[in-house]
């Protein structure tokens, strides 16, 4: 099966009839996405939600103890500051969705995502639905790291010639892999300017991370991709800004109160870690540190 399942493919993975799914779609019961016009199901979130539905007695924090690994997005600020503070925490940066499968299989601690959500609530359209809809009423706490600026990296010589997403109609886009906040981006963002994917030539395979992203431009493989600004200057490639996301961390809140994370959050209050974001660029952590979520 792919990332994405189609109504009649969900039915047949939970067995159920089709007028069923559509009841659950109906009530906001399930795991959906229209942004393409027609109903979506991301596999690794309907996995999840029959997951959370498990009838178990003891709870989720009653489980066996969770690796000491931050999942989710790769951002390079996070990874130079777990590093710095000495937190002793591994990660395993597979994209936003991947991160969130893996707090729900207690595989880690916490994640970073960025995940673009319908709507201009409290929140921003950011992250939060995607924690309540994976794991309600479970004790997690949803914590700004930093907003980034998101943008079209390109190839040198398109600097000055490209001014939207619509200037790069049939060209040569590198994608990221489906778990991916930066995919579920880039679907806003061309639905936005009323195009589709379709409308590109998608190189493949997708990019596993913004790095791959800037190589394939930097090699001639793709005309453009999307990444964060700091990306982009490390990379030495033309820029073109088109969001300011917002990145948070998804942490359990048991572990959030331990020691390897308070090291972590600790240290983004010095000025050694606003010195470090300023000189990244494309950071913006005036915020880092909000709640927006904290489960029950």
């Amino acid at each position: 099966m792919t990332e994405f399942l189609t109504t009649k493919e969900v039915a047949d993975l939970l067995r159920l009839k089709e007028r069923k799914v559509y009841e659950l779609v109906k009530t906001d019961a399930i795991p959906v996405s229209r942004v393409t016009g027609k109903l979506l199901f991301p596999r690794d979130l309907i996995e999840t939600w029959v997951l959370r539905n498990t009838e178990y007695a003891g709870g989720v924090e009653s489980l066996a103890q969770r690796p000491l690994v931050l999942a989710g997005s790769h951002d390079p600020l996070v990874d130079w500051a777990l590093r710095e503070s000495g937190a002793g925490i591994a990660t395993y940066f597979d994209g936003s969705l991947d991160g969130l499968k893996r707090l729900v299989s207690g595989d880690a601690i916490a994640a970073g995502m960025h995940i673009r959500e319908d709507g201009t609530d409290e929140d921003g359209g950011w992250n939060r639905k995607h924690i309540m809809d994976a794991l309600p009423g479970q004790p997690l706490v949803l914590i700004e790291w930093a907003k980034r600026r998101q943008g079209l990296l390109l190839a040198p010589e398109s600097d000055g010639k490209i001014s939207s997403l619509k200037d790069l109609r049939g060209k040569r886009i590198i994608p990221r892999q489906e778990t991916a906040g930066s995919r579920v981006l880039l679907a806003h963002l061309i639905a936005e300017v009323g195009l589709t994917e379709a409308d590109f030539e998608l190189v493949d395979p997708p990019a596993r991370n913004e790095t791959d992203v800037a190589t394939a431009i930097a090699d001639g493989k793709a005309d453009a991709g999307l990444a964060i600004e700091t990306v982009a200057r490390r990379m030495r490639l033309p820029f073109l800004p088109l969001a300011e996301e917002r990145y948070d961390l998804a942490i359990w809140r048991r572990d959030y109160f331990e020691e390897p994370m308070q090291k972590l959050v600790s240290f983004t209050h010095t000025d050694t870690f606003a010195a470090k974001a300023a000189e990244l660029g494309g950071y913006d952590i005036s915020g880092s540190g909000t709640v927006h979520y904290n489960g029950p």
